[in-house]
């Protein structure tokens, strides 16, 4: 990485996504804290309009992803050899998708 290169930088996040499995008050706490807004549907109430939407998309990509263990269990210890694996699995997910909707 090359001192120019901020593309590996961290950045905070403005908000989390989470189910009502991750609803407590530590958890909220916490993201609070560290200046996070916490959207998290609450036990024993109904969800968020929309979350299982954006919730489905995150899911679908680990599943896409799962098969590749090299991403799965993460090996690389320099992130940007996890960043080069994880593009290729994705350009090869694409190319899969593209070539057997064209056949």
């Amino acid at each position: 990485m090359t001192s120019g290169d901020d593309s590996f930088e961290r950045h905070r996040p403005e908000s989390v996504l989470g189910d009502k499995a991750y609803d407590s008050k530590a958890v909220r706490r916490e993201l609070r804290r560290r200046r996070i807004m916490p959207v998290i549907s609450r036990k024993g109430a109904p969800g968020i309009k929309g979350l299982g939407k954006l919730r489905y998309a995150v899911e679908q990509t680990f599943a896409l992803l799962h098969p590749l263990k090299r991403l799965a269990v993460r090996w690389e210890r320099r992130v940007e050899l996890h960043d080069a694996f994880l593009s290729l699995a994705c350009s090869l997910i694409c190319w899969r998708r593209l070539r057997r909707a064209a056949s």
